[in-house]
């Protein structure tokens, strides 16, 4: 399964994905294009190091600067999508992995990939998912409800907003004197884990 993967931030759950196609064999993806909605996301230097593409779908990359300023934030999201859709398909993209992606995703990509886009959320869905529950909102949203326990998900993305079928979950307790930062920091290394395995979980699922 070739795979386009669309970035934000940092990159972490990118380079997880790297590492495991490059020391396993047997690896069921190969990553064909990273995609990123930023020109500043760190994850495109993970990319370019790894000799893997990269393209930018940024709002100014893609409508020019002046009409980024004045379109709305609907505007500028299909705008993204858009792009985004047509640089996975031009990489020959069986899948799109959201790894740390902050656009919700609209329009004609959710239905070109319906089934095959997958995307990593920090925290046990179908609780703390939807508009606005993204990096440390989640977690204080989880300290916030006094919850047991906490973790990340990989599931498939449809037209809702964290609503697609779920893959693969991890969990971790919620501590007594947890703070946002403490409880990421649990969470972070088996979002690693989840990535690896719900795309090549995909995988297996499309060579069917």
């Amino acid at each position: 399964m070739t795979a386009a993967v669309l970035v934000s931030g940092g990159g972490t759950n990118l380079q997880a994905l790297i590492d495991y196609e490059k020391s396993h064999g047997d690896c069921p993806y190969h990553i064909v294009v990273v995609i990123a909605d930023t020109k500043k996301a760190f994850a495109l230097e993970r990319a370019q190091k790894a000799g893997i593409a990269t393209k930018i779908v940024s709002p100014v990359a893609v409508l020019g600067a002046a009409d980024a300023k004045v379109a709305s934030k609907e505007a500028k999201r299909q705008a993204v999508s858009d792009a985004a859709l047509a640089a996975a398909k031009e990489a020959g993209a069986d899948a799109i992995v959201l790894a740390g992606w902050l656009t919700v995703l609209s329009g004609k990509i959710i239905t070109e990939y319906s089934g095959r886009i997958v995307n990593l959320h920090p925290a046990l869905l179908p609780k703390f998912g939807g508009v606005g529950m993204w990096g440390h909102f989640v977690h204080e949203a989880v300290l916030a409800a006094h919850e047991s326990e906490s973790g990340c998900t990989v599931h498939l993305v449809d037209a809702g907003c964290d609503t697609g079928k779920i893959l693969v979950q991890k969990k971790v307790p919620v501590m007594p004197d947890d703070t946002p930062d403490t409880l990421y920091a649990r969470i972070a290394p088996h979002e690693h884990e989840a990535m690896v395995e719900g795309v090549c979980l995909l995988a297996k699922m499309l060579e069917k």
